[in-house]
């Protein structure tokens, strides 16, 4: 591999970041203010995705309960991508496409938020899990990329939509992990003040 191609790759996903910054900063910043209200009222935060998606859902709430730069309580946060006899269950019995909404079903609360990341907005189970969090009269805050997908249409006017403005795949994924940093550093900026 050339070094230059490497070195594209850098270049590219500078752009993208930058390019985030000027679109999302305000949208990041309403979804601290949302995630957390909802834990100063007592509420936790349940977070999905597939692939990659689902391993940042895994991060953010890894980040809530343990810690992100400073120590302070563990946050109630859950991926719901994570037990595997509850997933192979739901996708058994259901259909995959079931195996978030039926958790958010079992486990969410009014006043709960869902984080649901899919770089493309098309994620039929991430979407099917949106409209359930509607049911359960939760927030969601969706985390998107190339354009939003469906979830444009199935997002309520009260959800907050993060669309990273490109195509690619990875550097969309990029840009959500800065925002899931953005999100657990703006959370504890806020219970412990600005360091």
């Amino acid at each position: 591999m050339s070094v230059e191609r490497i070195q594209q790759h850098f270049r590219d996903s500078a752009a993208t970041q930058l390019a985030a910054m000027e679109t999302q900063a305000v949208p990041i910043a309403a979804a601290v203010d949302t995630m957390f209200a909802a834990l100063a009222n007592g509420n936790k935060i349940l977070t999905c995705g597939n692939g990659g998606s689902a391993a940042d859902a895994q991060h953010f709430a890894a980040e809530l309960i343990g810690r992100f730069e400073r120590d302070r309580p563990g946050l109630p946060a859950l991926a719901l991508t994570t037990d595997a006899s509850v997933l192979t269950a739901v996708s058994n019995d259901y259909a995959y496409e079931q195996v978030f909404a039926r958790q958010v079903r079992a486990l969410g609360q009014p006043g709960d938020v869902l984080l649901a990341i899919t770089t493309s907005g098309n994620s039929a189970n991430v979407l099917a899990a949106i409209v359930e969090a509607h049911e359960r009269e939760m927030i969601v805050i969706a985390l998107t990329g190339k354009g939003g997908g469906l979830a444009n249409e199935t997002l309520a006017d009260t959800d907050i939509h993060l669309c990273v403005p490109s195509e690619r795949t990875a550097r969309i994924q990029e840009v959500h992990l800065l925002t899931i940093h953005c999100l657990c550093d703006g959370i504890d900026a806020m219970l412990m003040g600005e360091d």
